[in-house]
């Protein structure tokens, strides 16, 4: 099996983000000096995607333009001699082929994702959520690719989490097949005590086999009315192989507001422009405080 598309559900609400997504995409809060939704497709692209769909909803056609040409501010970088801005829009254009598709009624991830149905065909495809975005020094949905390629099976990207917190996502039922992969029985979403399978929780990124197109549309609604997921995956494990890739990296939640500031302070950290006057102000407020 070869993975070549992926798809990025990007049409949420954004209430977690709000007043500021009352009218930007929360995918197009800048980290720094990009996009949040950038830093994604950027890891979709290292790890080989070719195509990439884009769930969106009627209120963010934002990021239509942000990954399109805009020949008018080229021409005048270009006649400013900014050759790097340049050649970093132009960079940002032509990072994938790109498309899009709305999620006409908020109905759930399950249902945002069985809208890439057309796009998919028969193939395998990477799912890469637009509020996680992720640190590595190898792409983590290249991480989940490699172990569906190996094992010929759907893959999702898992970490341990406390115990205390896993009700807050997805537990997954897991038996290790080798160091840091696992197979995968079973799985339930934001689970009571007492349907905790394991503490380890799928985090952001999945790569699913065409069969999930199949349970999706035939999927009742689950948890808060909508279709989830993770109750699709929950059959899907039953009917296909399914493995749980313990990934390796960082994982930032910019869906809520202190896992954006967190991504926000940690790249800054690392940019060359702003990493050592952040140092310095940083040590400097804290003398203050």
């Amino acid at each position: 099996m070869k993975v070549r598309k992926a798809v990025i559900p990007a049409a949420g609400l954004g209430t977690r983000m709000l007043p500021a997504t009352k009218t930007v995409p929360k995918e197009m809060l800048p980290l720094v000096d990009k996009p949040a939704i950038q830093y994604i497709i950027e890891e979709a692209a290292a790890a080989g995607i070719e195509d990439i769909l884009i769930v969106t909803n009627r209120a963010k056609s934002a990021m239509d333009d942000y990954f399109d040409y805009y020949p008018e501010l080229e021409t005048r970088l270009n006649q400013g001699g900014k050759d790097r801005e340049l050649t970093e829009i132009r960079r940002v254009a032509d990072l994938a082929n790109i498309f899009y598709v709305r999620q006409k009624e908020t109905k759930g991830l399950g249902h945002a994702i069985w809208r890439a149905k057309r796009f998919v065909g028969d193939e395998p495809f990477a799912v890469l959520l637009g509020d996680d975005v992720m640190r590595s020094d190898k792409p983590v949905i290249g991480q989940l690719i490699e172990a569906a390629e190996k094992y010929e099976a759907s893959a999702v990207g898992v970490q341990q989490v406390g115990l205390d917190v896993i009700g807050k996502y997805c537990s997954v039922k897991t038996e290790a097949l080798e160091e840091r992969i696992f197979g995968v029985s079973d799985l339930v979403e934001k689970p009571r005590p007492e349907q905790v399978f394991s503490n380890y929780a799928i985090l952001g990124r999945y790569v699913l086999s065409p069969g999930v197109f199949d349970v999706l549309e035939n999927l009742e609604p689950g948890y808060g009315g909508e279709i989830q997921l993770t109750d699709g995956l929950s059959k899907l494990c039953r009917m296909e192989k399914m493995v749980a890739v313990d990934f390796e990296g960082r994982r930032y939640d910019t869906g809520n507001l202190k896992g954006f500031l967190e991504a926000t302070i940690d790249f800054a950290l690392e940019h060359p422009e702003t990493g050592e006057w952040l140092q310095d102000f940083l040590r400097k407020k804290g003398k203050e405080l």
